[in-house]
């Protein structure tokens, strides 16, 4: 079974138009769909209207909520501070999958697995793993 951690801006993605990737996944088999309070509040403050706010409320029903651990960043990894609780709650959600469209802080661990997690632009994880 695929655990599949969501950052923000997928969280956004999802919330901001109604005809994202995130909709994909949600009907994807043997997916648990996982993110963090910290993900949320994040997205949810970038949004400007109330109809995409509530959007964002509906989408996550479903999705298991984690906060980061008191782990430390893997030896090796640098990340700005603003997404250190992104990849300690997806460590500590068990997560098999880290999908991200920040290109800009994850885009050099694209590919690759940290402490487990593979980490993914949404639209690679969908092209990869469609049933």
């Amino acid at each position: 079974m695929a655990r599949l951690f969501l950052d923000a801006n997928v969280l956004f993605s999802a919330a901001y138009r109604s005809d994202t990737g995130l909709l994909k996944l949600s009907k994807l088999r043997e997916v648990v769909l996982c993110s963090s309070r910290y993900a949320l509040e994040e997205a949810r403050i970038n949004l400007n209207h109330e109809v995409q706010r509530n959007r964002l409320v509906r989408l996550v029903g479903n999705v298991q909520l984690f906060d980061a651990g008191k782990h430390e960043l893997p030896e090796g990894v640098s990340l700005p501070e603003k997404d250190v609780p992104i990849l300690l709650a997806a460590i500590e959600a068990r997560a098999t999958h880290l999908l991200t469209g920040d290109l800009r802080h994850f885009g050099s661990y694209f590919g690759k697995r940290v402490e487990g997690i593979l980490v993914l632009p949404l639209g690679e994880y969908l092209r990869r793993y469609r049933d």
